[in-house]
């Protein structure tokens, strides 16, 4: 079932939220009591709920789910803030102001239509030390989920190369951060998607080449959050310098990949950057080279190895000529990058 619900009496507010689904290309059920709206409840993808009818509505207790919201008209006096955390809203759009957020939000829901799940999983990579290669991993990652499902790389190191370089998608015409930054209001999942420099279905968000650029947090969360309802799989490629930010996107993954290199002094850095993350259950350790072996780096940092992979012959000819870091799945890139995508999928699973 794809069809948001709507549950409300006020016929004015109705045939609002019916012009702003129609604008988004929805057909939503609609329920006006409460007993029509709890046989829909759990099945629509989303649910807006009348402001006329959401203290009755609180008062059946209908179970806790995501994507509820209540929409009322102009101002909202504070009573209705209480009342929407009892049915389990998420929050109080508010009309006409509202208008645009609501029309993203419904819009979204087409993607459910494409068969893209409600929420891809987010998995960050970050160096154990400096040259671990950990943006080549991010974007061999990227490469290779795309051949499964929707992929974006998200670049969030604003001294690095630049994503779209290592992918080979310099050239093509796109958004890059310096067009989302001063963005306000929700971001649509799908509008993203169509606006990110892409190939087939791998997209890449970056800056422009030139001074490094600077996130701004509210634009990070709203892509992110986008860029999660819009793909199967979403990557961010991680600085190791500290910054708040950045240790908050950190935390929001499903899973954190540090890469290591598999000497004294890079399983030494490791350790330290492990033990920047507050949950090591949700740390997992790539280790490229040969050198030190695995037990003794899942000994010294505390986190379990997931995948190995030795020098790839031929990379910086495959990068120079925009092919992308991964030419074969046969290659120590591609089998170590299916390897993970493996585990991810089964994490993914689990939570579903």
């Amino acid at each position: 079932m794809t069809a948001p619900l709507l549950i409300t009496r006020d016929q004015a507010l109705l045939d609002e939220l019916l012009r702003l689904a129609a604008a988004a290309g929805v057909t939503p059920d609609v329920a006006a009591d409460g007993g029509a709206a709890l046989r829909g409840w759990a099945a629509a993808p989303l649910v807006l709920i009348g402001a006329d009818v959401a203290e009755d509505l609180a008062r059946i207790s209908p179970m806790r789910r995501p994507r509820v919201y209540v929409v009322a008209w102009g101002g909202v006096p504070d009573e209705m803030f209480r009342t929407a955390m009892a049915v389990g809203a998420e929050s109080v759009a508010q009309l006409p102001r509202s208008e645009a957020w609501l029309t993203e939000l419904l819009t979204d829901l087409g993607d459910l239509d494409a068969g893209v799940p409600s929420e891809g999983v987010l998995v960050g990579v970050v160096g154990g030390s400096g040259g671990a290669g950990a943006t080549t991993f991010a974007c061999a990652l990227g490469q290779v989920a795309s051949r499964r499902g929707r992929a974006v790389v998200v670049d969030a190191d604003p001294l690095g190369p630049g994503v779209d370089r290592v992918l080979g998608l310099e050239d093509r015409d796109g958004v890059r951060w310096d067009g989302l930054c001063d963005a306000t209001g929700r971001l649509s999942a799908r509008a993203l998607r169509e606006a990110l420099p892409r190939r087939e279905d791998l997209g890449a968000l970056t800056w422009r080449p030139g001074a490094p650029g600077q996130l701004q947090a509210f634009a990070v969360r709203e892509v992110l959050s986008a860029a999660r309802r819009g793909h199967d799989l979403v990557v961010v490629d991680l600085p190791r310098t500290p910054d708040p930010l950045l240790d908050e996107v950190a935390a929001r993954c499903d899973r954190l990949l540090v890469v290591v290199v598999p000497t004294v002094a890079g399983v030494a850095s490791a350790v330290r950057t492990c033990a920047r993350h507050r949950d090591p259950t949700r740390v997992r350790l790539v280790v490229r080279g040969s050198g030190v072996d695995n037990a003794a780096i899942a000994r010294a940092t505390g986190v379990p190895v997931l995948a190995r992979m030795s020098d790839q012959r031929g990379l910086a000819e495959a990068i120079d000529l925009g092919l992308g870091p991964v030419r074969s799945r046969r290659g120590s890139l591609g089998r170590a990058a299916g390897q993970v995508l493996d585990q991810l999928l089964l994490l993914h699973a689990a939570a579903a």
